[in-house]
């Protein structure tokens, strides 16, 4: 889309889309902390929108293996959810919801990825909750997956279905901190163009409703 001129309704679309973002991050978050009862802060919140062809780039590029926790969007429109991880971070974010000592984790079995799916579900649930009460939208998440792989091959998967529709996607960069660590890591919002769409026009009419 460089060298495009973009229109008013793309330029609402974006800043729309950047604020649900933004505020669903932030619940998401508030949703983790109380699962584990550790004060989570969101510390920096970097919405970038890039190339689908580049995703893979946001996580080390294509050949960095990752943790991904994977869910689905579900309900009034469809899209896709991904929390990104490099493995050592992931074996932290184990450590901190199972309660262990930082670096007791040094492979992820079916316990460790059941903690990792719960607070997918956890995270996914809140940001649609979020999104949900400021478009009116009715969102649900599927059930979580996680995946070990290399990112290109993992990214790749989730974005066939996007990279008909659309050339671009949004990416949210994430720094979660706690009082004994920072945690880093890139949570994909990937919606189809039926998303935005319904987005847009639900938006329009639940904007009139309230006022």
């Amino acid at each position: 889309m460089e060298g495009v001129q973009r229109s008013g309704v793309y330029e609402v679309e974006l800043a729309r889309w950047t604020e649900l973002v933004g505020q669903g991050t932030h619940n998401a978050v508030l949703g983790l902390s109380e699962m584990v009862g550790v004060k989570i802060r969101v510390t920096a919140l970097d919405l970038k929108e890039i190339p689908v062809r580049n995703a893979a780039d946001l996580v080390g590029g294509a050949e960095n293996e990752v943790v991904v926790i994977y869910l689905g969007i579900v309900g009034g429109a469809t899209g896709h959810i991904m929390l990104v991880y490099p493995i050592n971070v992931a074996f932290g974010l184990v450590d901190m919801l199972m309660g262990e000592e930082i670096g007791t984790t040094q492979e992820l079995g079916e316990m460790e990825a059941s903690a990792l799916q719960e607070m997918g579900n956890i995270t996914g649930s809140f940001f649609l909750n979020s999104v949900a009460d400021n478009t009116g939208m009715q969102l649900m998440p599927t059930p979580p997956t996680v995946m070990i792989d290399m990112a290109g091959a993992i990214i790749d998967a989730a974005l066939a279905e996007i990279m008909v529709e659309r050339d671009e996607l949004f990416a949210m960069e994430t720094v979660f901190s706690t009082d004994i660590r920072d945690i880093t890591g890139t949570l994909l919002v990937l919606p189809t163009a039926e998303f935005m769409d319904v987005m847009l026009e639900q938006n329009r009419k639940y904007a009139r409703v309230q006022w």
